[in-house]
Formats: C-alpha cells, sequence, structure tokens
C-alpha cells in the first residue's frame, strides 16, 4: 500500500508539474460544479488520497452513493461540501419516524459538523427505476428523514432530496412543453410540496449523450457538447438555447411550474461524457469527454444559468471522478471518470490561469 500511495503522489506531481508548464490546470476553486464519487471499482485509491485529488483538482463538492463511514471520517476537517445517499432498498424501513432518527443518529450525527454534509440523497431514480413498488415510499422517507434532521438540530444545514432522471417527463422539447409523466401525477405534486416546504432542489440526472448516441443523425454534437452551434429557439417562449443540458433543466422547471411549484430550485445531481464505449454507442470517446466536460466546467467557472433563469447560477456534479471497473453494462459505463483509479487524468479538462492576475480564464 505505501509503495501504492507513493506512486499515486509521484504521479499527481509530475502531473501538476506539467500542467503548470502547459498554461492548463484547475482555478482555485469551482464552487458551483461538483463531482460523483462512485466506488464500484476494485482498484481505487483509498478515501484519504481521494481526498487529496480532490484538493488537487480544486474541487470542493462532492456526492457519493452511500454512507461509507470511512470516506466520512477521512473527509472531516476538509473544505468538502458533502452529499451522502441512502440506498434504494431502505427507503420502506425509512418511512418510520423512529427508524429515520436512528439512521440519521448512526449515519449523520457522529461526523457532522466536522465532515461537511450538506445534503442527504434518498435514494437514486427512484420514480424511473425498476421496482415500482418503492415510488410510494419515497415521500414518507424524505419526510422522516427531514424530521430527524430537525430534532437533532440539522435542517438547517443539511437539504434532502432525490436525484431523478431526465425521463420523469413525459415530454422535455421544446423545454416550455416539459411536463411530468402521468403515472407520476399523483405522487409528483406531493414530493414538489415537500422540496418548496424544506427549501430543498429538485436534483436531476441529466445526459445529453444519451440522447446523441440514440439519434445521432439528427441530434446536433456540437449542440450537446456546448460548443458553438445555431442552437435552438423554443417557439413558445422564444427563448435561445445553446445546449441540451440547460434545454432538459428549463424542461423539469416548466412541468414543476404546471403543478405550481416553478419556484423550486433545480440542481443537476448528474452529468457527464463516456471516454470509451462499445462499437454501437455513438460519440463515447475520449475527444468528446473532455470537450464536454472541459466546456461545461466554463460555464460553471462563468457561473451561468439556464435561458430560464439567467441570474441564478446552476449547481451541477460531474460524473464521475473515477473509471470504475466492476460496473455492469455497456463499456461506457465503466469509463465515465476524469481520473484513472492509479489517480491519472483520463483527460485534461483544466482551464487556463493568468499567472499575472491569477484570473482564471476559459
Amino acid at each position: 500500500m505505501e509503495n501504492f500511495v507513493s506512486r499515486i503522489t509521484m504521479l499527481n506531481v509530475l502531473l501538476g508539474l506539467f500542467l503548470t508548464l502547459s498554461g492548463f490546470h484547475f482555478p482555485k476553486q469551482v464552487e458551483a460544479l461538483g463531482i460523483n464519487y462512485g466506488q464500484v471499482g476494485n482498484n481505487l485509491p483509498p478515501p484519504e488520497r481521494v481526498l487529496d485529488l480532490l484538493h488537487s483538482l480544486r474541487l470542493t463538492k462532492a456526492r457519493i452513493y452511500d454512507t461509507n463511514p470511512q470516506i466520512l471520517t477521512a473527509f472531516a476537517n476538509s473544505n468538502i461540501e458533502l452529499i451522502v445517499t441512502v440506498e434504494n432498498q431502505m427507503l420502506p424501513t425509512l418511512t418510520d419516524p423512529n427508524q429515520a432518527f436512528q439512521w440519521v443518529a448512526t449515519h449523520i450525527k457522529p461526523y457532522f459538523p466536522a465532515t461537511n454534509i450538506t445534503g442527504i440523497a434518498v435514494g437514486n431514480e427512484v420514480f424511473t427505476g425498476g421496482d415500482t413498488s418503492l415510488v410510494s415510499y419515497l415521500v414518507p422517507a424524505l419526510v422522516s428523514i427531514h424530521n430527524a434532521l430537525v430534532r437533532f438540530g440539522l435542517d438547517q444545514f443539511i437539504r434532502v432530496s432525490t436525484p431523478s432522471s431526465l425521463a420523469v417527463l413525459e415530454e422535455s422539447f421544446p423545454p416550455s412543453a416539459g411536463r411530468f409523466r402521468v403515472e407520476l401525477t399523483r405522487i409528483m405534486p406531493q414530493f414538489l410540496q415537500f422540496l418548496s416546504a424544506t427549501r430543498a432542489p429538485f436534483w436531476m440526472n441529466a445526459y445529453p449523450y444519451f440522447a446523441y448516441k440514440s439519434d445521432p443523425n439528427n441530434i446536433s454534437l456540437d449542440y450537446v457538447l456546448f460548443n458553438p452551434n445555431t442552437g435552438v429557439v423554443d417557439p413558445y417562449t422564444n427563448l435561445h438555447y445553446d445546449n441540451m443540458l440547460y434545454a432538459q433543466v428549463d424542461a423539469i422547471i416548466f412541468a414543476m411550474a404546471k403543478m405550481g411549484y416553478g419556484g423550486v430550485e433545480v440542481g443537476v445531481s448528474e452529468t457527464g461524457w463516456p471516454s470509451r464505449g462499445d462499437p454501437n454507442e455513438n460519440g463515447a470517446t475520449l475527444e468528446n469527454a473532455a470537450v464536454y466536460n472541459g466546456n461545461l466546467l466554463r460555464r460553471q467557472v462563468r457561473r451561468e444559468g439556464t435561458p430560464l433563469r439567467p441570474q441564478t447560477g446552476l449547481e451541477v456534479y460531474m460524473f464521475a471522478l473515477f473509471n470504475e471497473d466492476m460496473k455492469p453494462g455497456p463499456t461506457s459505463e465503466r469509463n465515465y471518470g476524469l481520473l484513472e483509479p492509479d489517480g491519472t487524468m483520463a483527460y485534461n479538462i483544466g482551464l487556463y490561469v493568468d499567472s499575472r492576475t491569477n484570473e482564471v480564464k476559459p
């Protein structure tokens, strides 16, 4: 292990030197951009090294898919804001207020505030997952966990929500046509009322890559990659969109507004682009991954909002920190990482920093 850690340290020193000399590296901090730290791999570095890597990338926000005590302990007394996750299978149990109180007492309270936990994701893509029985447990579990945080006096520091895929929408284009699927019209108002009452965000997992992969002949690659392009205009609002991600976010906002909750914040809990794929996975290349995530980073540094909410910066969590070799599915699933498991960059998405002014520039 000592040799492994030393090798990672040396690789990062050399990488940092190279990026500095070449004029490319991450800015001092990217406050609006987080990273998803998945752990579905048998060759990933220990959490202490992951913390060092996050610091080297100048990232201050991360999301994990559990409440791994090793990570929560390692991230203590750091500047990392952390979102933790309740696994889907726990939802039925945590509808019980006593069980939710015990969960918070065990998984959150011992680590906070030393570990800066800012959010709890209750499940992941529950509304569109394979187990439809979980949908009825979601809102009660959200309420129970929030109430437990209230009892501990933590609700003002930790927001509770659930990440949803874009598949919750029946229509997503043009954005003003956004509306939720018919089978969700009963549960969605309950969920949105909870978000509105607790001032929590609607977290969405949005992947323009999937849209391009399914229809590369009719969807502009530049449009999905944030590259310069003519864009599209919503004919009902005349809002101009130069990228698909912002159009997807605004489609969610329009869908919520149609249910009376247009003021709820929206955050992107996952977005990214794979650097490798199978032969039938159109667009899954190293170049496209670097362009998508690099352009996204530049926009986050500028604190951009969407055309519908131009003055409100969009919080985004990029997927993912590492290539994870044990993820099932097509090749792309194992190749979303900015980093290889040894800590070296799969590709560079850094920005130029003017050494004279210390200003970040695209």
